[in-house]
């Protein structure tokens, strides 16, 4: 597992130099590496750009004297204002990178929308819940600047893939939630969002279809003996309710990355709040990343997107 122990970033400010320990192990290339040999056909997806369409990476939405955190934006310049999405990448609380969102992200924007790859805190600096309060910290700073991005901030969705998944479907489910900001963060907007797309990520950390152990329990502090707490409070399932925004499911062949999810629609349909399941059959973990699974997850979400806001 490799490890890089001091990070030096470069603002305009000048050089902050910031020590915390990453993971490099979830990777699109050590991820190609363990999938080649059983999916033989698989290639790295790449994407289409859209002639109007801008990127700007590395804005920092966050900062402090100890962590400068940031987002890649990607959005189309003409006259009209685009639906936002919320784009979070995997590796199980602990790695994986904004740079993982990139080639999904340009694909969605050149479909009419405006993406937003974010950095978070992973486990080996920041313990839950801190990665919930960056990403809704991420949401309330691209609000502020709708004019910039030209974006419609009361059309924002959360998407979010593996343990991104489960951070996107706790976000949505605890839309303004006092509880799930942090108080620390000053800004006109909220953190609202008005769609949810959870990319093979649990809705409950401890279920009977869960099999969630030492990543997870490294995340929230400890294992469900130690910290029940967290266990149950950091479960999107717990916090569906009437106030829950339209939701897509797109899941893998493996049911356990979908623990809690046929509860969770349950309680949806109650309510009468839209939702779609939509199963990738015979893919891998991460199918995300790969074509041929890249284009279907491209066409199941944009449907999805267009079906909710447009």
């Amino acid at each position: 597992m490799k490890k890089i122990l001091f990070v030096l970033l470069f603002v305009s400010q000048g050089i902050i130099a910031q020590s915390y320990s990453v993971d490099t192990s979830y990777t699109v290339k050590s991820t190609y590496a363990k999938l080649i040999k059983k999916y033989p056909f698989i290639k790295i997806a790449g994407a289409n750009k859209g002639i109007n369409d801008s990127k700007i990476e590395n804005v920092v939405y966050y900062k402090n004297a100890n962590r400068t955190l940031h987002l890649d934006a990607f959005f189309n310049k003409g006259k009209k204002r685009n639906p936002g999405i919320i784009m979070i990448h995997g590796g199980g609380w602990r790695s994986g990178s904004k740079d993982q969102m990139q080639i999904l992200a340009q694909e969605i924007t050149a479909k009419g929308y405006s993406c937003f790859a974010i950095e978070y805190r992973l486990s080996l600096e920041a313990k839950y819940p801190q990665g919930i309060y960056d990403v809704k910290n991420a949401i309330k700073f691209i609000k502020d600047n709708a004019k910039k991005f030209n974006i419609d901030p009361d059309k924002i969705a959360v998407l979010g893939c593996s343990s991104g998944g489960q951070m996107a479907a706790l976000i949505g489910t605890t839309n303004e939630d006092i509880a799930f900001e942090d108080a620390h963060y000053k800004s006109k907007s909220s953190s609202r969002v008005q769609a949810i797309i959870d990319v093979d990520g649990i809705l409950a950390f401890k279920h009977p279809e869960s099999a969630e152990g030492e990543m997870a329990a490294f995340w929230l502090g400890g294992t469900y003996d130690e910290n029940p707490e967290n266990w149950k409070q950091a479960s999107a399932l717990n916090h569906t309710s009437k106030n829950t925004p339209p939701i897509l499911f797109i899941n893998s062949s493996f049911d356990r990355f979908h623990a809690g999810r046929d509860d969770m629609i349950a309680i949806l349909n109650q309510n009468k709040i839209y939702n779609e399941v939509k199963t990738i059959q015979n893919s891998p973990h991460s199918f995300w990343f790969f074509q041929p699974w890249f284009d279907e997850t491209v066409v199941y979400t944009t449907q999805f997107l267009d079906r909710i806001f447009k």
